[in-house]
């Protein structure tokens, strides 16, 4: 997947934002529909002083899990660990936190903001393996233009 497309129009959004929550949940909106295994595309933040992930703006499914305790998860360990988490196949993994029956993978990549974790981008895939280090570097582009607006 050549993601070169889609950073001018994440560029846009961020510098034509109106609110936060409109533009991360444009983000996530637009990443969703325009990459073919993003079926679950949301961001989570730190909530406060608690050592917990909250849900912000996402696209696709609902989910119940709204709040996710540092080290529990994909999510909750990306909160600790303050690194990119790739699950291939996420049936292989101990600590994962089922969204859906459908989700086959996931990408979890942390937000930082003045060189602290403030929050994560979370993208869970119906597809075995999808991911590649050209989705993480583009998320990681995502999360660095996300976190001028924070």
């Amino acid at each position: 997947m050549d993601f070169e497309h889609l950073k001018p129009q994440i560029s846009s959004l961020i510098e034509d934002s109106s609110t936060i929550e409109a533009t991360l949940l444009d983000i996530c909106k637009l990443l969703k529909s325009e990459i073919s295994y993003y079926d679950w595309v949301g961001f989570y933040f730190k909530n406060g002083n608690k050592d917990e992930l909250k849900l912000g703006p996402y696209a696709g499914a609902p989910t119940d899990h709204t709040i996710i305790p540092f080290g529990k998860g994909i999510c909750g360990q990306v909160a600790v660990s303050n690194q990119n988490f790739v699950v291939p196949d996420v049936k292989a993994q101990d600590n994962y936190i089922a969204c859906s029956i459908n989700v086959k993978s996931e990408i979890v990549v942390p937000l930082f903001v003045d060189g602290k974790n403030i929050g994560q981008i979370d993208i869970d895939s119906n597809t075995t393996d999808p991911f590649t280090a050209a989705d993480e570097r583009f998320l990681e582009f995502v999360c660095n233009s996300v976190a001028r607006l924070l």
